[in-house]
């Protein structure tokens, strides 16, 4: 209980740890448009939102489960599809005539490589403007899906069922992961032309 002058409540939604109001402050100063990306246990989302003074608009929103619809078999929360969401995303942020964004990544840590970093590359590679540094990018191996595939290859075909079951389940080959990934990329380009 707040018993003295001294005793300082946090705000609500920082105590639940759901928005970092320094951040936002900071991004709001901006008068940009903020790139907004939240990943779930299931789904990445991405979304493009403008900050009004009777509250956030989201212009553009895409989940990592609109993928499906374009054919995508390898899950909604791995580094491929985390770059397809950001693709996809910015291409339809284009579309709107959004061209520039910040980043805002909420209350996740940074971390060099992460999925955050790659719905960031996928937006930027779509043709969406966003400040950043490209060491905190992941590789192209790891976007496509290279190194599971490796990874794949080198175990024998009882791991593989074990490790890969859903992946089976939804009918792809994890080494076939590469060609997969460059195939719904280019209908996401052909769809969003």
């Amino acid at each position: 209980m707040a018993h003295s002058s001294r005793y300082k409540l946090a705000f609500k939604r920082r105590k639940e740890g759901k928005t970092d109001y320094k951040a936002r402050l900071k991004l709001m100063g901006q008068n940009k448009y903020r790139f907004v990306v939240r990943l779930s246990n299931k789904h990445i989302i991405a979304q493009v939102v403008t900050t009004k003074t009777e509250g956030d608009e989201t212009l553009v929103a895409v989940n990592s489960k609109e993928l499906e619809r374009l054919g995508w078999k390898a899950g909604g929360k791995n580094i491929s599809a985390a770059y397809l969401t950001g693709f996809l995303a910015g291409k339809k942020a284009l579309k709107d005539g959004i061209e520039e964004a910040t980043m805002d990544i909420g209350l996740k840590t940074s971390l060099k490589g992460s999925k955050l970093y790659a719905v960031l590359k996928g937006a930027v590679d779509s043709g969406l403007h966003i400040p950043h540094n490209e060491s905190v990018l992941p590789t192209d191996e790891r976007i496509n899906g290279e190194h599971i595939a490796k990874y794949a290859e080198a175990l024998s075909d009882k791991e593989v069922e074990e490790k890969f079951s859903k992946y089976k389940k939804n009918g792809i080959e994890p080494a076939k992961l590469p060609e997969h990934f460059t195939t719904i990329k280019e209908k996401i380009e052909e769809e969003l032309s």
